[in-house]
């Protein structure tokens, strides 16, 4: 971890306000405040949550076989054999660290604060929701001993498996905190640029929360009396996540404050386009486009030029073929540019500047739940929660910036083609499956499909842990998800994770890990 860990959000804070402009500025500035209101670290926080989740994406996208090179370009490197080194994704590790930091404040500013127990309970559910992308993609890592400032610059790693374990607890924790409130300050749209003071979505996403660990941790034996009792203890009544979460703190492109996956993979304020060094692979634009399954009606919102068949796509490391994006387009972007100050907002993945950041889609929620039927940890008819995964991920792409589903789009009706379409496949008709790894792999593909550019890690996640969707490694590149300049030794030429940053290799030697990229696991992943 750092050297000196500071306050990554409490920037300016002396003369902060609750506008969106203000808690829209999540830089770090060291010189800055260091004792301020919980209420007014918060939502920053929150903010700064919403951009590294675009982080991850990117991440996620890279490497779980969602997004290839363009043509044009060259230097890729450890990208493209994925002989990655320990400083590739330092940005990952300290800015997620950071970000934690900022949470702790808020944790320890309201401890025993009488009405405080709602930015206490948020807090602490979004620092679970942070721990678990940082073993997910590193494995083992400071959690005990983390966020300890000078008190401890050399915290020690805790096992991967138990850091889930506790993980668990403390959302019980902050439910049971949010239940037991007395005389509560509530939260608003300015305290809570997620779901606006509504504490009963906040349950529900914790509850989503748990079921992602306890499912993530149902394929280790030995644990798998911790994941029984857990998800038979879990609060049904609740539920889980109806509708997607998404961080909006008045994302605008006037007040140089873009949505951050917008900022990256559509324009930047200037109207330039952001990365024309991208394009989606020929695996993922498989599902749509009839290689594997046919998806009209997601793909048309999701892909330029998908209905002329002019979407350019790529297999990762082919240098030779690879075509260039479309002129001023990202292909992920299907609104119109006209100028750089005239760019429609649009549907899909990237609807526009002022589009809320998604941290975690009522596909997802419902996709965990059918997994958890089909196994037989929570009751429910898997395939009935299945069709609807699959409905709320047309759903999602179908709204626009104001979060409406789109003129002239029929979400009802386009999912009954898309049924339709593919009705011998079991992946998409899951009553056609006849044994349960092929309805685990109907319900782990389509939510691969529904991440698509979203939360792209997750899809990578389930990849690892459940070997869904299928991926042939002497294929083609719309059947292999790995680069075909992989140097893994893997069967499946992927890499099993990333390495720890070079910043732990600096500053906490002692704990710090030298793993394989190609051999070393995080503990979930059974392969």
């Amino acid at each position: 971890m750092k050297k000196n860990i500071i306050y990554g959000v409490l920037t300016l804070l002396v003369l902060v306000t609750t506008s969106c402009k203000d808690y829209l500025d999540i830089n770090t500035n060291p010189n800055s405040a260091t004792s301020v209101s919980a209420q007014l670290v918060l939502p920053q926080a929150i903010v700064g949550t919403a951009a590294l989740t675009s982080s991850y994406n990117n991440y996620g996208a890279h490497f779980g076989g969602y997004m290839a090179n363009a043509g044009g370009f060259s230097g890729f490197g450890n990208l493209l054999n994925y002989n990655i080194v320990p400083g590739d994704y330092n940005g990952l590790w300290v800015s997620t660290y950071d970000n934690l930091q900022d949470y702790k404040y808020v944790i320890e500013q309201t401890a025993g604060v009488e009405g405080q127990s709602y930015f206490s309970a948020t807090a602490k559910i979004m620092t679970v929701l942070q721990f678990q992308r940082l073993v997910d993609a590193f494995g083992d890592v400071p959690y005990t001993e983390a966020l300890q400032g000078n008190a401890n610059k050399t915290p020690k790693y805790d096992n991967a498996a138990t850091i889930y374990q506790d993980l668990v607890v403390q959302l019980d924790a902050a439910i049971a905190e949010i239940n037991g409130a007395k005389f509560p300050v509530a939260l608003n749209s300015s305290s809570d640029p997620m779901f606006a003071g509504d504490m009963t979505r906040w349950k529900q996403f914790a509850n989503t929360l748990k079921l992602r660990l306890l499912v993530r941790m149902s394929g280790v034996s030995a644990l798998a009396s911790v994941v029984t009792t857990k998800l038979a203890a879990i609060d049904r009544t609740l539920g889980f996540l109806t509708t997607d979460a998404i961080v909006n703190p008045g994302y605008t492109k006037q007040t140089n404050q873009q949505n951050p996956t917008w900022n990256t993979w559509g324009y930047t304020v200037a109207g330039a386009l952001s990365n024309s060094s991208r394009i989606p692979t020929q695996f993922v634009y498989g599902f749509y486009k009839g290689q594997k399954l046919t998806d009209n009606g997601r793909g048309l919102v999701v892909f330029k030029n998908f209905a002329s068949n002019g979407t350019p796509v790529n297999q990762l490391g082919n240098e030779a073929n690879a075509p260039s994006v479309i002129t001023s387009y990202s292909t992920w972007y299907t609104g119109t540019f006209s100028s750089a100050s005239s760019i429609s907002n649009s549907l899909g993945i990237l609807k526009g500047p002022s589009m809320g950041q998604p941290i975690m889609l009522a596909a997802e929620s419902l996709f965990l739940q059918a997994e958890a039927q089909l196994k037989g940890y929570i009751p429910g008819t898997f395939a009935t929660t299945f069709d609807q995964g699959i409905t709320q991920s047309f759903t999602y792409l179908y709204k626009d910036v104001t979060n409406a589903i789109g003129t002239g789009k029929n979400v009802t009706a386009d999912v009954a083609t898309y049924k339709t379409d593919n009705a011998a496949s079991y992946l998409v008709n899951i009553g056609l499956a006849t044994t349960a790894a092929e309805r685990l792999e109907a319900i782990i593909t389509q939510k691969y499909i529904a991440l698509n550019m979203i939360n792209s890690e997750e899809g990578w996640n389930e990849y690892r842990r459940t070997g869904f969707p299928k991926t042939n490694p002497v294929g083609n590149g719309y059947t292999n998800i790995a680069s075909n300049k992989s140097n893994s030794t893997r069967p499946d030429k992927l890499p099993t994770r990333i390495l720890y940053p070079s910043s732990e290799q600096s500053y906490n030697s002692a704990n710090f890990k030298a793993v394989n990229q190609f051999a070393d696991l995080i503990f979930w992943d059974p392969n």
